[in-house]
Formats: C-alpha cells, sequence, structure tokens
C-alpha cells in the first residue's frame, strides 16, 4: 500500500479564529488509540469546545469530540477523553510560560492527517473583547467590499 502524502484536514475550528487573537501557532502529534484514528479516517471530529491543558512536561488535548467507530467493538473509545499531545519539551516549557500570563490560553485550531500521521495545530491565544470582534468583523466587510468594486472595475473594463 502507498504511503500517505500531503496534508488531509479534519476539523478546523473556526469559532477560536473569532474568539482569540493567535499569538503563536503549533504542531503537535496526538497519542490515539486504534478505533479513534478509524473514526479520523472517516472524517469525523469536532475541536468546537477543546482546549490544551499543561500538567507537568505533559500536555494534554481535552473536550475534542472522536465519534466513537461505527464498526467498533467493545474497545472503542470514549467521545470526549483527554488525549496526549506530543510535543517537545522546549514548546512546552514555552508554552506553559506564556500561557500563565493573564487572558492567554491554548486552543486548537486544526486537526488533519500530514504523510500519514494525525497531527492537531494548537495555539497560544488571548481573548479577544467584545469590540475587537466587531473590529475584525468591521475589517473582514470593508475587505470585502473593496474586492467586490474592484472586480466590477475590471469586469467592466474587459467588456
Amino acid at each position: 500500500m502507498a504511503k500517505e502524502k500531503g496534508r488531509k484536514l479534519i476539523a478546523q475550528n473556526k469559532k477560536a479564529r473569532h474568539d482569540y487573537l493567535i499569538i503563536d501557532t503549533y504542531e503537535a502529534g496526538l497519542v490515539l488509540t486504534g478505533t479513534e484514528v478509524k473514526s479520523l479516517r472517516q472524517g469525523r471530529a469536532s475541536l468546537a469546545d477543546g482546549f490544551v491543558q499543561l500538567d507537568g512536561n505533559e500536555a494534554w488535548l481535552h473536550n475534542v469530540h472522536v465519534p466513537e467507530y461505527s464498526q467498533g467493538t467493545w474497545t472503542n473509545h470514549s467521545a470526549r477523553r483527554k488525549r496526549k499531545l506530543l510535543l517537545h519539551r522546549e514548546e512546552i516549557y514555552k508554552l506553559e510560560a506564556k500561557s500563565q500570563e493573564t487572558g492567554h490560553t491554548i486552543v486548537p485550531l486544526a486537526l488533519y492527517f500530514k504523510d500519514g500521521r494525525a497531527k492537531v495545530e494548537i495555539a497560544l491565544a488571548k481573548g479577544k473583547k467584545e469590540y475587537d470582534k466587531r473590529q475584525t468583523l468591521r475589517e473582514k466587510q470593508d475587505r470585502r467590499e473593496t474586492e467586490r468594486a474592484i472586480s466590477a472595475v475590471r469586469r467592466k473594463q474587459r467588456a
């Protein structure tokens, strides 16, 4: 069987980019059981309520929903169990030092397969205030409007 190449996205946490200001991102491996991998290969997972907790020299991913494998038996996993993240020791120390600051947290952004291995993209983030969220939405809307205006002008020039 040929080895997988590239990146295959399973789940993405779009709400995290809306609710948090992303400061730094890291790629971490996941320790999974066999039925979890099979369920992820079917493209089923949710990062909506997920967060990362640092415990000593280990990082743990909490509240990520990986549904039970449909053809699994008594060996099936529990859907919301905590999963160990595989990070370098230096990365864990950096994350621990930065996450101690007020208002900082570590959230998962994406879950994907990279060259056949399950990976999660985590981010050190700071919670946005309500006015920051409105500002971001306003900037996004302004960008869209300018792009529409530019494309309309280009269409008129071609005709």
